[in-house]
């Protein structure tokens, strides 16, 4: 089908935008590490059972070695730490804010790719990185007080969250990238097409795997592991922490590992990070907040230097 990589791309943009108003709710109500750990669990029963379906074996059959290490590093990286810092800025400000910062990802993934794969960085990337922050920094800054001195409106500790989201997603894409490559390497030549169709989904679960055991770990160093017992209790948080993985660890990561398969990386991930646009309208409906016009052109300004990044 023409375009089936920028239509897959448009439709993770969605999902991710349905993913971040669900785990606001779901966050809110049972707590960002529990959410966490929950919808991890979730996730891998989902893609079990779907690689179990399509493929004949509800496990990754041809990923080598390398490749777990990898796409486990990247679940670290983007789940444990990436997520971990999400969630935790949608409870001190929102997922209207949350999303604003995980425009940072491309440009982070860029730097990444540049430091660990030799991937070019032209001063145009550079300069679209600045239009990307200008664009972030309308939106957090505003002239406060008699001095009319910049301020920032948002609290330090949800910026710090979502500066974390934003590396932690972007650094964890790279990471994807290395692992499905190695994992592509070790499919045998004769292994039906169906195998190869869902590698997407089948690295998802290998990450999923390394953020199970990620966000268990810091539950039990915490001894919050009761949180979880109560967190299962609330039947509306898990309502909202199941929709939450539905249409994200499940549809969203895995049709956005699907569609840069499709369509050109920068054109892809030009259309995923449409988020932050398209969640300003109904987080304002539900949480009947008016729209302001420097957010929203602030998060335009942002949108154009992803777009920069990627399209120079």
């Amino acid at each position: 089908m023409q375009n089936f990589g920028e239509i897959l791309s448009l439709i993770v943009a969605v999902s991710w935008t349905a993913t971040a108003l669900f785990a606001d709710i779901a966050s809110h109500r049972i707590g960002a590490i529990p959410l966490n750990f929950i919808r991890m669990v979730l996730s891998l029963v989902l893609l079990a059972g779907l690689l179990w379906v399509v493929t004949g074996a509800p496990y990754p059959q041809f990923a080598s070695g390398q490749a777990w290490i990898w796409l486990a590093l990247s679940g670290l990286v983007g789940y444990v730490f990436g997520d971990y810092c999400l969630f935790n800025s949608y409870v001190v400000f929102g997922s209207k804010y949350g999303q604003l910062f995980m425009t940072l990802a491309p440009p982070v993934a860029g730097i990444t790719g540049w430091l660990f794969l030799g991937e070019s960085m032209s001063w145009r990337s550079w300069l679209a990185m600045a239009v990307t922050l200008v664009g972030i920094a309308i939106c957090i800054l505003s002239r406060g007080g008699s001095s009319h001195k910049l301020e920032l409106k948002l609290p330090v500790k949800g910026v710090l969250f979502g500066i974390g989201a934003g590396v932690g997603q972007g650094t964890g894409l790279v990471l994807s990238k290395i692992g499905l490559e190695h994992y592509a390497a070790s499919i045998p030549a004769d292994a039906a097409a169906s195998v190869t169709s869902m590698m997407p989904f089948a690295g998802t679960y290998i990450r999923a795997i390394a953020g199970t055991i990620g966000f268990f770990l810091i539950l039990a160093f915490s001894k919050s592991l009761p949180q979880v017992a109560a967190a299962i209790r609330d039947r509306k948080g898990m309502t909202f922490a199941t929709l939450t993985t539905i249409f994200g660890p499940f549809i969203g990561v895995s049709l956005s590992l699907m569609a840069v398969q499709y369509a050109k990386a920068g054109i892809a991930s030009t259309l995923m990070a449409l988020t932050p646009v398209l969640i300003i309208v109904p987080y304002a409906i539900i949480n009947h907040q008016k729209i302001s016009v420097k957010e929203v052109l602030g998060t335009l300004v942002t949108m154009a230097g992803v777009a920069m990044f990627f399209m120079l």
